[in-house]
């Protein structure tokens, strides 16, 4: 018959008492359940060790940079992205060699100019210390520093009031590929700022005078409270 013909030829070979081929897999025992166990707790407990170790850094970092922003024009100029301080060798007045790194721990406010010091450079000085005792309290949470960018001396008159400032000596071309000016201004018309991890994050506009102190103590004062979370007073010398 013409239905026969139709039908599967592969289908009479099939044995209805033939076994299905599956492959078996041994599951874990125990024990492999246990360490499996024990492993995704200790990942997991080690990420919420790093969130609550980050938290505080992340947390003052928003604060400022995404906040700050919306609400309040600061006068200060935000560096983005910021700059890591580069492994620079510096000098003191002595001549004896210190790493411009070892500044690093410490908020900073920093001012650039000759050894000469013009009377901007004084300027500058003055504001730096006084702003950082203006401070209060906070003031042992920001150093104030003088990064002279050539070989001139520094006069005898100028020392003492230099005793509670970080004076070094940085070559210009190797400073200027770290801070920068603003278009049309000079790498000596601004103050710094560094926070404690050496990241330059902040310029103020040239010309700085006494008002424009009172809005910079206005930022800075802001960044320490930021930081207050994981920020620690005193730099490790």
């Amino acid at each position: 018959m013409s239905g026969s013909s139709s039908s599967n030829p592969a289908a009479k070979h099939v044995r209805p008492d033939q076994p299905l081929d599956l492959t078996v897999h041994a599951l874990p025992g125990p024990r492999e359940v246990e360490q499996a166990q024990r492993t995704a707790t200790g990942r997991l407990k080690m990420l919420v060790v790093m969130l609550i170790c980050a938290a505080p850094v992340i947390a003052s970092y928003f604060t400022y940079y995404v906040v700050r922003p919306s609400g309040h024009a600061g006068y200060g100029q935000l560096i983005e992205p910021q700059r890591d301080m580069p492994p620079i060798q510096a000098s003191t007045l002595e001549g004896q060699p210190q790493p411009l790194r070892a500044l690093q721990g410490q908020w900073l406010l920093v001012s650039v100019a000759g050894g000469g010091c013009t009377r901007q450079c004084e300027n500058h000085l003055y504001l730096q210390r006084q702003l950082r005792e203006s401070l209060g309290k906070d003031k042992e949470r920001l150093d104030w520093v003088w990064l002279v960018d050539d070989a001139a001396p520094v006069r005898d008159s100028l020392r003492p009031a230099l005793a509670q400032a970080d004076v070094l000596r940085v070559p210009r071309e190797q400073l200027a590929q770290w801070l920068q000016s603003a278009e049309g201004s000079a790498l000596e018309d601004h103050l710094y700022v560094i926070d404690p991890m050496g990241h330059w994050m902040m310029r103020f506009p040239p010309g700085m005078d006494r008002g424009g102190a009172a809005k910079a103590k206005r930022d800075i004062e802001r960044l320490l409270r930021a930081s207050a979370g994981w920020d620690q007073p005193g730099r490790q010398r």
